[in-house]
């Protein structure tokens, strides 16, 4: 097997046996049995659990920042619907993760130092993408745009976050639509370079 897909192979294996038994008691040899192969193999991809986790955790970090992205740069002059669309971006990320994504965001490896760091630099990342369109669009301070980035960011990632773990009868949409109807009466009130505010429309 081509090392890329091994490691590809070893990954997923990594998840399911981390999902279902917890990081501190899944071991390598539960993973390395887990993907049909030797221990020795499991070691020359990664030397250690942890290194396990962090890879997985950089596939996922790498995965939501794209769903932001992606949303963010959407060809449309509607700012209500890039809101919507980047707040959809995070409730898309937890419905399609699951039991994952209460794993790396939820788990009690956050406090790690090697864990936060990733973590950290995805709220960041995150934050300042949507800050530079809120920055270029309403012409505002810099600074103004990253505290209202990190908001929108912020305010995405928990309540997608609640509503997975609430089991909600809402459908994925109906919150989604609920958090980006939020954070619009907000946003919606900010000026627009070379126009008025960007609720104008709605009176």
């Amino acid at each position: 097997m081509p090392r890329s897909e091994r490691r590809a192979q070893l990954l997923e294996s990594a998840q399911a046996v981390f999902v279902d038994r917890g990081y501190h008691a899944a071991a390598m040899d539960d993973i390395a049995e887990h993907a049909g192969v030797s221990k020795p193999v499991l070691y020359q991809h990664f030397p250690g659990k942890l290194e396990l986790y962090l890879a997985l955790l950089d596939a996922h970090c790498d995965t939501l920042e794209r769903l932001v992205r992606e949303a963010l740069a959407r060809p449309t002059e509607d700012n209500e619907e890039r809101v919507a669309a980047t707040t959809s971006a995070y409730f898309d990320f937890v419905s399609r993760e699951g039991a994952a994504f209460r794993m790396i965001f939820e788990s009690d490896l956050t406090s790690v130092p090697q864990v936060r760091t990733r973590l950290d630099s995805l709220e960041l990342a995150c934050a300042e993408a949507i800050a530079d369109v809120i920055a270029e669009d309403s012409g505002i301070p810099d600074d103004q745009a990253m505290l209202l980035g990190v908001g929108l960011a912020g305010m995405s990632q928990i309540t997608a976050r609640h509503w997975l773990a609430a089991e909600s009868d809402l459908s994925r949409d109906e919150a989604a639509g609920l958090a980006s109807a939020l954070a619009w009466r907000g946003l919606g009130g900010l000026p627009r370079v070379g126009g008025e505010r960007s609720d104008d429309a709605q009176g």
